[in-house]
């Protein structure tokens, strides 16, 4: 018979010990002291979410965490960083999470030790239940130690940018489209201007957790298992090719920015053209109509019999010999 599950504070997701076998066993937060002291291979994985300073002091006593990484760890608003406290090690990386159509970030703190891994998020953060599931079933990847478990966490936190830059590509394929409609719309050069804001921020978000993979792959530390290096580095890899990706969109807003202006400006030019077409066209009857308008006595043709009607030729032949030229010059 199973045993039932320990009750945990509500900010503890996850609280599990792993043995050298790669199977798990849930324990409660007084009992991670009692696997520690066993020295059989195991090691103990817990996550949080916005944890409260009881639970996080308890975590300290029972892992004997720094108390400057605790105090990171419980305040967030941290930048990515790699951080070594004596045989244990603190990273701090930015996640990112589509809520309500806008991106949100959040943040996730790792203690990683010998033979333990703690995990907390903050903020906008997609729970790594996916990922404790995920190497929950490679028990052979999961023996090598809490390195493997931060790998797939790390793993998680990059791959969530994936879907947000593929939807920022659709976005910004059907905005191209509404740039060269034939009519101007303000809410297309917003929403250019929006999505390349918020490709901005997700440049600052990520572009640092590039460093914090180098630097684990760069260090000394045993915590890490060499074969863990090997995925560490494709994590690295990903990210980069996210980040190049992030880039290139940025410029392809920058460019449909200038573009549509530059076919604003076209339009008006030729809206511009056209009026002053049309009054062109209406120029040259006003200027003829005008000086016979004049009172004077001696004028052209004034008392001719059919001078009304030869100058309302001549006024017709103007103005659609105006008109040829004009449709031909493309201003009409």
């Amino acid at each position: 018979m199973t045993a039932p599950a320990p009750a945990l504070p509500a900010c503890v997701i996850n609280s599990a010990a792993y043995d050298r076998d790669g199977r798990r066993r849930d324990i409660s937060l007084d009992e991670i002291s009692d696997v520690l002291d066993v020295d059989d291979g195991s090691f103990v994985w817990v996550g949080l979410y916005e944890p409260d300073e009881t639970v996080l002091a308890k975590l300290q006593e029972e892992f004997n965490l720094h108390a400057l990484a605790v105090e990171d760890a419980h305040h967030a608003h941290q930048r990515p960083k790699l951080e070594a406290y004596g045989d244990s090690l603190f990273i701090a990386g930015n996640t990112a999470q589509v809520v309500d159509e806008h991106i949100r970030y959040g943040e996730t703190h790792a203690f990683l030790g010998a033979r333990y891994l703690v995990t907390v998020r903050h903020g906008a953060s997609a729970s790594y239940a996916a990922a404790r599931a995920r190497v929950e079933r490679n028990p052979g990847l999961l023996a090598l130690g809490p390195g493997f478990a931060l790998y797939a966490v790390l793993d998680a936190i990059v791959d969530d940018y994936v879907p947000i830059v593929d939807e920022f590509k659709a976005t910004l394929l059907a905005l191209e489209q509404d740039i060269f409609r034939d009519t101007f719309h303000r809410g297309i050069v917003r929403r250019l201007y929006d999505l390349k804001r918020e490709l901005t921020y997700m440049r600052v978000a990520l572009t640092p957790m590039q460093d914090v993979l180098s630097q684990l792959l760069r260090s000394n530390t045993p915590l890490l298992h060499d074969e863990i290096r090997l995925y560490l580095r494709d994590v690295l890899d990903h990210s980069v090719r996210i980040n190049d990706s992030i880039d290139m969109l940025r410029d392809m807003l920058g460019t449909a920015l200038s573009v549509n202006q530059a076919l604003v400006t076209l339009a008006q030019g030729e809206v511009v053209k056209r009026l002053a077409g049309w009054a062109a066209l209406l120029a040259a009857p006003t200027l003829i109509a005008s000086w016979y308008g004049m009172n004077f006595v001696h004028m052209p043709e004034l008392a001719g019999r059919w001078s009304y009607p030869l100058l309302v030729g001549v006024v017709v032949v103007v103005v659609a010999g105006l008109y040829v030229y004009l449709r031909r010059v493309r201003w009409l």
